[in-house]
């Protein structure tokens, strides 16, 4: 890989994010973005004539999902190595990346050192993450947590939150204060190990508490 330069295409529907990792990618030593696309479909035609080292990919693009694109491109070049190169930081959309055959995962916060160092991490056959990534994958998931054991009420005020309302509503309706309905919701985010009402929600159907 001395004197060899890496062939990157970079595959994202906004043209500054590209000409942003041009510039970037080939100030570095051995580095070169040689296309860039803003379609899925253009960068099959191009996968099938010419040699590519790493793809750089979006999740959003405006033809197809970046997570069935890249098996796609797996199938036609296995060779390739595919990064996913998104804003998106479901844990859920990571996993099924990788599943796809993707060789990595990186956000676009991510630093351009970190970049370079995880695109020669694919090269030499590695699953790749960013350090922000390797936060979120290392997390439980949802499914992997226990099912909360939950009082009567937690049970009626976890519907209601699900339903939009509000603490002082829930405590119109359930004959309660504002503060105890408080006190409720806040071990219904510590039983489910939730930042959030939106998490808690989340997690509470999932886990078929509740009715989406």
């Amino acid at each position: 890989m001395e004197n060899k330069k890496i062939n990157i295409v970079v595959v994202d529907d906004h043209p500054i994010v590209i000409e942003g990792l041009k510039m970037m990618l080939n100030s570095k030593p051995h580095f070169n973005v040689s296309e860039s696309f803003t379609s899925g479909s253009e960068i099959i035609s191009f996968i099938k004539s010419n040699k590519v080292d790493i793809i750089l990919l979006d999740i959003t693009l405006p033809d197809v999902n970046g997570t069935e694109l890249c098996r796609e491109i797996k199938k036609i070049s296995p060779d390739i190595s595919v990064i996913m190169f998104s804003n998106r930081s479901e844990r859920s959309i990571i996993m099924q990346s990788i599943q796809n055959g993707a060789s990595g995962y990186i956000l676009k916060n991510t630093s351009i050192d970190e970049l370079a160092v995880c695109i020669k991490g694919a090269l030499s056959g590695n699953i790749v993450f960013c350090n922000e990534t390797k936060q979120i994958i290392s997390r439980p998931s949802p499914t992997d947590l226990p099912v909360p054991r939950l009082t009567k009420r937690e049970k009626q005020i976890l519907q209601m939150v699900a339903q939009g309302k509000t603490s002082v509503l829930i405590a119109e309706e359930l004959f309660l204060s504002p503060l105890t309905v408080d006190t409720h919701r806040k071990n219904l985010l510590q039983k489910f190990q939730a930042k959030n009402s939106t998490e808690l929600i989340n997690r509470a159907v999932q886990q078929h508490l509740i009715e989406e």
